[in-house]
């Protein structure tokens, strides 16, 4: 009886809005795989020997996996995080000698007829074991301690899959920063972040661009000038101290103006050697600073300047000597310094095409003549979107982005009104996950963001990701379902 009061207390407590936001995607996922791979001349798509038929079988086994988590005792995942993820961990270790290549990626193995990839599933793994570790009692984001085995949990996986060569699944793991930076992560860190991603985008992009009639690099000319306004910049958020802040913007702005009038109209040299010699002035005044002051405000800030440039001059080597052939080809299209229409850019290109056709309303259910013939490849998997505004046009491409906004903002509520730490560090995996995935999965699409192969949450085909995705919402509104009972 009291087993039975507790159930009905739980599915009171259930948040059915995030339940039927889950369904609606599920409904439109399948549409879309639907009309991804239906090919002209197919009677039955319900059969199993097809794309859609087999996304039914997915989808049922993944609202049973869901149901199943609902019964289980919430404090399981609190009390078996460590073993779960342990678990995960020898998984994917294990699959990096895994036998069987998938278009160059050891990261599926290969069971039967069914594939998995342990990928998908260390991403519930990993939020439990980080949300588990950092709501322990005395820990503190701020201790550099704590701080780096938090951040060692989520490296793990990460270095697992690469080995797998499998690179767009290991970045998604970046997106617990953002979990990382809600529960305390100072903010520096992650404009740390930003900055270096700027660097590499006008670096990379402008390389080979010269600033008027100068020898100088546009790139790196604007690079280093980046660099000694966000340091002054951060002089003045971090230590507010509006007069060194001042004196830096004179002498930076000041040297680089009269070294660019001079190169212009008496002799022309590359400016880019002032502006290493300005930014290392900067670095020995901060340096300076930190030594009479011993504010460590200021030695972060060298250490971000010098960073920054160390950064920013290895991004091409690390571009051309690190990074796989395709990769690279794939920044450079991203970029606009390759076009490869027939390479490394079809699919974008394809997929920009099947949008762009798509218009307003769309070509409707399995009307899309790109999809249809098979222009764009993946589209039933990583490109599955441009099915969807295709046959459903601007207006239904638009209705599918607001389902999964609605799904954010849910999650975002729910993390909140968690009582624990627990709760509220696993929510926030949660809304890190799906965000990262649905930005970068439409972005690519779109032309927008780097082709790294991820799929769209309850959208693109296949078991591993949908099992893996559903696994992940259910263990959080499992645990938010029970926030209000009472512990005996």
């Amino acid at each position: 009886m009291v087993q039975s009061d507790k159930s009905q207390n739980i599915l009171r407590s259930l948040d059915w809005w995030t339940i039927a936001i889950y369904v609606a995607l599920l409904i439109f996922g399948w549409i879309s795989v639907c009309g991804a791979s239906y090919t002209y001349g197919e009677t039955d798509i319900l059969s199993l020997d097809t794309r859609s038929g087999m996304q039914i079988i997915w989808i049922a086994t993944s609202i049973c996996l869901g149901f199943v988590i609902l019964m289980l005792d919430d404090r399981m995942y609190d009390t078996f995080s460590y073993v779960i993820y342990g678990m995960l961990m020898l998984l994917l270790f294990a699959t990096i000698f895994n036998p069987h290549s998938i278009k160059g990626s050891r990261s599926w193995l290969v069971l039967g007829p069914l594939r998995l990839q342990p990928a998908e599933f260390a991403k519930f793994a990993t939020a439990l074991a980080v949300a588990k570790f950092m709501s322990r009692y005395g820990f503190n984001i701020h201790r550099l301690r704590d701080f780096i085995r938090a951040g060692l949990i989520v490296l793990m996986p990460i270095m697992f899959i690469v080995l797998q060569n499998e690179t767009g699944s290991a970045l998604v793991y970046f997106s617990f920063l953002l979990m990382f930076y809600r529960e305390g992560m100072p903010g520096s860190i992650l404009f740390t972040g930003v900055a270096m991603v700027i660097y590499f985008v006008v670096g990379i992009k402008y390389e080979n661009v010269m600033l008027w009639d100068t020898p100088s690099s546009v790139g790196q000319f604007v690079v280093l000038l980046l660099v000694q306004l966000f340091t002054a910049g951060m002089v003045y958020v971090y230590c507010n101290d509006v007069k060194r802040t001042r004196s830096m913007l004179l002498y930076s702005l000041g040297i680089t103006a009269v070294a660019l009038l001079f190169s212009e109209y008496v002799i022309r040299f590359d400016i880019v050697t002032v502006q290493l010699c300005v930014t290392g002035g900067l670095v020995v005044f901060l340096l300076y600073n930190w030594l009479s002051t011993r504010f460590h405000s200021y030695l972060f800030i060298l250490l971000f300047a010098i960073g920054s440039v160390s950064f920013f001059y290895s991004a091409d080597y690390v571009l051309n000597n690190v990074l796989e052939a395709h990769q690279r080809t794939r920044i450079n299209v991203l970029l606009g310094l390759d076009e490869d229409l027939a390479g490394a850019g079809y699919n974008v290109h394809q997929s920009e095409i099947a949008i762009g056709s798509g218009g307003l309303q769309g070509k409707g259910f399995l009307n899309g003549t790109q999809t249809k013939l098979k222009f764009v490849p993946e589209q039933d998997t990583d490109f599955i979107f441009c099915t969807v505004g295709e046959e459903e046009g601007f207006f239904g491409s638009a209705g599918v982005l607001l389902l999964f906004l609605a799904l954010i903002i849910r999650l975002i509520k729910l993390a909140e009104r968690q009582p624990f730490a627990f709760g509220r560090i696993y929510g926030y995996c949660v809304l890190s996950v799906f965000l990262f995935h649905v930005f970068i999965n439409v972005g690519m699409v779109l032309g927008l963001t780097p082709v790294i192969g991820i799929p769209l949450p309850f959208f693109s085909y296949g078991g591993s990701s949908l099992w893996g995705f559903t696994i992940l919402l259910f263990i959080f509104l499992r645990i938010d379902a029970s926030r209000n009972l009472v512990r005996n």
